[in-house]
């Protein structure tokens, strides 16, 4: 039983490093073909006295409905100010589609210009969205194959969701799959405070403390905006309105319950979770390390370089190989346990 392997993954030329592989990866454009998308709400949360209820924003690519339930179907989830339309999700679409496969690009709450169809903020801990819209899509269509691919932030929904469920997973549940994700999320946060990290730390934290603030216009019996102004880290914004409007007793309380690495041992249905070691921010503790190990169920590939969630390699177009490392390693994957 080998449950963590040594990925063969070769950086692009002049990308060995982490850090330039994530910027890359971050702004390298993809070719999209798929077919125009569908939309669809879905109520994560019901109405709770005055509060209404929430609201997700999917889009949806489906095969021709002749086949459609028998085909494996994917929801993808965004990372952290990320939405459906990021592009490795667009990436991640297209090889799926392009694999006879349904896909569903799931927006979080608030994600993707959604502000007004939810009262609450989105964060680390809501798997039980991810849950919900699974079901949804499951019974209206009746898929037998399914699974769950989050990048970063998504990346800890998906297995904290795999992990909360175990062994009483849907049966058409097969696969769940995490791509750089941030599922020890303290050391995480911490590591993007670091000198060389505050760029990236800076621009998740400006785009956050903007959409707090729209929130705050939208719903201002909710929300007081003087809680976002001085805020200088990602674990400021985290103690001062993610846990207090959450409900947790602070930002480490957050942390802790909101973190994948708490459940990742009761994972109970194929996962493959994807890391660099040279991922600028997102960290993975030795603890939940050996847990994922330890885990039958679960294949960890860690690779040298790759940075956060792009895994860069050189394109062989003789091939068909766009260069897109992970998404080519989780389609194989995904279409395996299907």
């Amino acid at each position: 039983m080998v449950t963590a392997l040594e990925a063969t993954f070769r950086p692009r030329r002049f990308l060995r490093n982490g850090h330039l592989q994530t910027i890359v990866g971050n702004f390298l454009r993809r070719v999209d073909a798929l077919p125009p998308a569908e939309a669809c709400l879905v109520e994560v949360a019901q109405s709770q006295g005055d509060q209404p209820a929430s609201q997700v924003l999917c889009h949806y690519h489906f095969q021709p409905v002749e086949v459609r339930a028998q085909r494996p179907t994917a929801i993808i989830v965004h990372g952290l100010e990320g939405s459906s339309n990021s592009q490795y999700v667009i990436g991640n679409a297209n090889k799926l589609w392009c694999a006879g496969c349904n896909i569903i690009r799931m927006n979080m709450r608030t994600c993707g210009g959604t502000e007004r169809l939810s009262p609450t903020l989105y964060h680390s801990g809501l798997s039980s969205d991810v849950d919900a819209v699974l079901r949804f899509f499951n019974a209206r269509e009746g898929f037998t194959s399914m699974s769950l691919i989050g990048y970063s932030m998504g990346g800890n929904l998906v297995l904290k969701l795999a992990g909360d469920l175990g062994a009483f997973a849907p049966p058409a549940l097969k696969s769940v799959i995490g791509v750089s994700p941030a599922i020890d999320l303290g050391s995480s946060a911490d590591a993007l405070h670091e000198p060389l990290n505050r760029v990236y730390e800076m621009k998740f934290l400006r785009s956050l403390v903007a959409r707090f603030r729209r929130k705050a216009e939208l719903f201002p019996a909710i929300y007081d905006p003087v809680r976002a102004e001085g805020l200088r880290s990602l674990r400021d914004f985290d103690e001062r309105v993610t846990a207090f409007y959450a409900g947790f007793t602070g930002a480490d309380d957050y942390y802790f319950r909101a973190a994948a690495a708490r459940v990742i041992d009761r994972i109970a249905i194929p996962a493959l979770v994807l890391h660099a070691l040279d991922d600028p921010f997102v960290r993975l503790t030795q603890e939940s390390r050996a847990k994922l190990e330890a885990n039958p169920c679960v294949t960890l590939l860690e690779t040298m370089h790759g940075g956060h969630c792009a895994f860069l390699a050189d394109a062989d177009p003789v091939r068909g190989d766009d260069g897109y490392w992970a998404e080519q390693t989780l389609l194989r994957f995904l279409l395996a346990n299907a």
